[in-house]
């Protein structure tokens, strides 16, 4: 792939992927002509940090179910991402475990009974924290984009909470909304 600059859009990794077909990371990387691959770190219950927590409608603390992810792009890491659920969905389930979803976690969300319908992207450029700045290999002044995804269900309860780090050098996002 090379130094070139990633144009990333968002609707690949919000809808249900069939469980046999490679996971959406690695299918955008390969549409682009380079390898993408992704590391699960850790998944499994953690306290609820404060914007998580708000996403979810807790009390700051209170136990959510976290997967920890790192992706690559050619073997450079490119993307540090926690995605965090509620312990009611995800608890006891593949959520919670490190290791691959087949068909990927929004996938085994729907076959939960767990279905997005709408998506929120907050999304900030800033100085990384110092383990995103060691995972990514980034200098200290180095900015990163963060996107906070929150994903609802048709009652408006957040079902899944993103939080991504990736080096603003990069990226280049992009939003194509249907209006009509």
């Amino acid at each position: 792939m090379g130094g070139g600059e990633w144009v990333s859009t968002s609707m690949p990794y919000l809808t249900p992927q069939d469980t046999s077909a490679a996971d959406a990371w690695r299918t955008e990387a390969a549409a682009r002509g380079g390898t993408g691959r992704q590391r699960i770190v850790r998944a499994g219950e953690v306290a609820a940090p404060a914007g998580v927590a708000e996403a979810f409608g807790l009390t700051e603390g209170a136990p959510v179910v976290v997967r920890r992810r790192v992706m690559y792009i050619d073997e450079l890491p490119c993307e540090l991402t926690d995605t965090y659920y509620p312990v009611e969905i995800a608890r006891g389930t593949r959520l919670a475990e490190v290791g691959k979803i087949p068909g990927g976690a929004v996938t085994l969300l729907r076959e939960l009974g767990h279905r997005g319908v709408r998506v929120r992207e907050d999304i900030t450029a800033e100085l990384p924290e110092s383990d995103a700045s060691e995972t990514l290999h980034l200098g200290p002044t180095e900015p990163v984009l963060r996107i906070a995804r929150t994903t609802m269900d048709s009652y408006n309860r957040a079902i899944q909470f993103d939080m991504m780090t990736m080096p603003a050098r990069l990226q280049r996002l992009r939003y194509e909304i249907r209006i009509g």
